[in-house]
């Protein structure tokens, strides 16, 4: 069984099939609607469809102008699209070491790290906090910081579509200026491949659609020259090729109508492990913050006894019984290409000792109680 996997139903090959027998595969009526009913949820003035989270991020950090010369900090307990991007756009990349009992960007260490950055003129001009395994970072600590000390926030929720912060939807954009979602196969609604960025302005949201459309416009008023005939569209940006397809969006606006009960069916699952690991002190779970609706992407335990020997004979005995771990995430900062950038194993103790000790154990709507059970009983059999 594998740690995360897609819940697909009859109603959503149906909504596929609607659009394959349409007249319109790619740029359709499914698109928009599919990012009324993100933006609905959410309670945000404007959703853009795209067709990765990755594609997201970077236009996200084109919309705030990131570019050469400017620097963006990110966590390093993460996948290594949330620091990619920034680098996509020229800029500088550094990272904000987390709290390893949630796996989140620390405000503490946020707040220690801009003062000094302050000092020596090396202000971040975004922070992109990550949701870890669908949990909020604290977002009104981070946006407080923001208006101190004058950055942009990007939250990456890649994880975290259908969790709440202070009762609130994850999306709302009330602490930070474009939040970003991901709708990849494992995450907790899919439409196959893609992403969306939401946001309360407009002028974000328009750079947002003009790029990932090539740059181009087909609307009169913001042509430059006087139009040739009906057929005209004008280039006036660099842009992308970061369209989501209606086929993508029709799946994605049909699993919409399930995203509060997947998050209900992940978080029995995680009470189930929890119930279990209680009378394990070995065995500790992602602290859950007050305030907070995790999404729960990931269920993730921490081990005390792992060491690097342990965790890998773990990890392969378990997925010879067939029970499908992984470990989320390599910290990012310990990648071959980050440490050529000058990044090297110390620089975030916190993410590297989350990392030794890590396990992410298979959690999904579609698992069930028997597969649950087999689960615990391996990994307690192997400790």
């Amino acid at each position: 069984m594998a740690y995360g996997k897609q819940a697909i139903s009859q109603a959503d090959i149906d909504a596929v099939n609607e659009v394959l027998t349409s007249e319109f595969l790619t740029q359709g009526p499914a698109v928009p609607k599919f990012e009324a009913a993100i933006a609905h949820y959410c309670d945000v003035k404007f959703a853009s469809a795209v067709n990765s989270a990755t594609s997201a991020l970077h236009l996200a950090c084109l919309a705030l102008d990131v570019t050469i010369g400017d620097i963006v900090w990110t966590s390093p307990n993460t996948f290594v699209a949330s620091s990619n991007c920034a680098l996509y756009c020229g800029a500088d990349v550094d990272f904000v070491d987390i709290d390893e009992h949630t796996g989140n960007m620390c405000v503490e260490a946020l707040e220690k790290k801009l003062i000094a950055a302050k000092r020596a003129n090396t202000l971040p001009k975004v922070v992109i906090p990550v949701h870890f395994a669908g949990q909020s970072c604290d977002m009104e600590a981070i946006y407080q910081l923001s208006l101190k000390y004058h950055f942009n926030i990007i939250e990456d929720a890649s994880h975290a579509i259908g969790a709440e912060y202070k009762g609130a939807k994850i999306g709302n954009c009330q602490f930070s200026d474009i939040c970003i979602f991901s709708f990849h196969p494992v995450k907790i609604i899919t439409s196959g491949e893609g992403g969306m960025a939401v946001t309360n302005q407009a002028s974000l949201d328009h750079k947002i659609k003009l790029l990932r459309s090539h740059g181009i416009t087909k609307e009169s008023h913001k042509m430059s020259e006087e139009l040739d005939g009906p057929w005209a569209y004008q280039q006036i940006d660099l842009g992308f090729n970061y369209r989501m397809t209606d086929i993508h969006a029709a799946l994605g606006l049909r699993q919409m109508q399930e995203v509060d009960r997947f998050v209900a069916q992940r978080h029995a699952l995680a009470q189930r492990y929890d119930s279990i690991f209680d009378c394990h002190p070995e065995i500790t779970p992602l602290a859950q913050r007050a305030n907070q609706y995790s999404a729960f992407h990931l269920y993730i335990v921490s081990i005390s006894s792992l060491t690097k020997d342990k965790k890998k004979h773990l990890v392969c005995q378990l997925r010879e019984k067939g029970v499908g771990v992984h470990v989320h995430y390599i910290p990012v900062h310990l990648q071959p290409y980050y440490q050529e950038l000058g990044f090297k194993m110390g620089d975030f103790p916190a993410a590297e000792q989350y990392y030794q000790t890590a396990l992410t154990l298979p959690l999904h709507p579609q698992l069930t109680h028997a597969e649950q059970d087999k689960v615990i009983a391996a990994l307690l059999a192997q400790l």
